[in-house]
């Protein structure tokens, strides 16, 4: 019997394996290494950030799909990963000046933003609600940590404990809004979804509906939209000053990136049904964003609800991406 091996696209997911060695590695030397070498771990992670930024855009124009259809190669994707790598080799650059401190330590740091990264990338790829879920669950675990990592200040540890319960809670509706959309059109696949919605209208299926709810809830929470929002402040707070730099871009637009795939695309048959959903989000946050954020005397806390206030604006360009509105 003949076994047919299927050929694997391993260009398509090059940046995200380059990060996935460099952290590793990072580990591993992290231990090996001797106390007084361990200043060659940022300019590593430097080095395999910008290797990974090359090799994106080097792929730029490439529209293929991988690993059976759960991945997607396109301009779309290679967009978002050159942010996430740019923000993640302005993160390592922030965070070189803390050992001098005795705050942080690159070495324990530095992989874990390199993890995330990955994450964020997986989801600006996704061709897959699975793949979305892989993606959100590595960099969220890699922020969880970093986030409480002052674990001697009673915020840090606050932040932590409110990220990783919340971010738990809203994962569940995530996960439930994708089980349930399988359970409606028999896949996962963004493409056939998008296909199955096209030969068999779902517009007024209860367990679509709520599906295409819950999916709104978990994805709502990764871009902090009001009313979802609310672990956002203390969050900001409570993590070290280039994580919270990192976390106001990184997770957002990986949120945003996945959420707009799926909604513009795969759920594009049912935009009647959601639009106005996300018009009232939009209008929320940009409000309550922008007034609150007047009253904050904590610079992070300020600049949180500002961050509040870009998810709403960002919103507004979503519920506006229809015929009238690309015209």
């Amino acid at each position: 019997m003949n076994v047919v091996i299927p050929a694997i696209k391993w260009s398509a997911i090059g940046p995200e394996l380059i990060l996935s060695v460099t952290a590793m590695v990072l580990l591993l030397l992290s231990v090996l290494i001797k106390k007084e070498n361990k200043k060659i771990i940022p300019p590593l992670s430097l080095a395999g950030v910008l290797l990974a930024l090359g090799f994106s855009v080097s792929l730029w124009g490439r529209a293929e799909y991988a690993f059976q259809g759960m991945i997607v190669l396109d301009n779309y994707s290679l967009f978002f990963k050159i942010v996430f790598l740019v923000t993640t080799a302005l993160t390592i650059l922030m965070s070189i000046r803390y050992p001098a401190a005795g705050r942080i330590r690159p070495q324990r740091v530095l992989p874990l933003v390199l993890f995330a990264a990955v994450g964020m990338m997986l989801m600006a790829s996704a061709a897959d609600l699975i793949i979305v879920f892989l993606g959100l669950e590595t960099f969220s675990l890699a922020i969880y940590v970093l986030a409480g990592f002052f674990r001697t200040q009673a915020k840090s540890n606050e932040s932590a404990l409110k990220y990783f319960l919340l971010g738990s809670f809203s994962t569940g509706f995530l996960v439930y809004g994708i089980a349930l959309t399988y359970g409606a059109t028999g896949t996962t696949n963004l493409k056939g979804i998008f296909e199955f919605l096209l030969r068999t209208p779902l517009l007024q299926d209860p367990l679509l509906l709520f599906a295409m709810g819950l999916l709104i809830v978990g994805f709502g929470f990764k871009v902090a939209s009001v009313p979802f929002h609310m672990w956002t402040p203390d969050v900001y707070e409570g993590a070290p000053t280039s994580i919270t730099a990192f976390m106001s871009v990184g997770p957002k637009a990986a949120g945003f990136a996945a959420f707009l795939r799926v909604f513009l695309y795969s759920l594009s048959s049912l935009q009647g049904e959601w639009i106005w959903i996300l018009w009232v989000l939009a209008v929320l946050t940009m409000t309550l964003g922008n007034i609150v954020a007047i009253a904050q005397k904590n610079i992070k806390r300020m600049l949180a609800y500002s961050s509040i206030a870009h998810a709403g604006y960002i919103l507004v360009a979503m519920v506006a991406a229809n015929e009238l509105g690309t015209a």
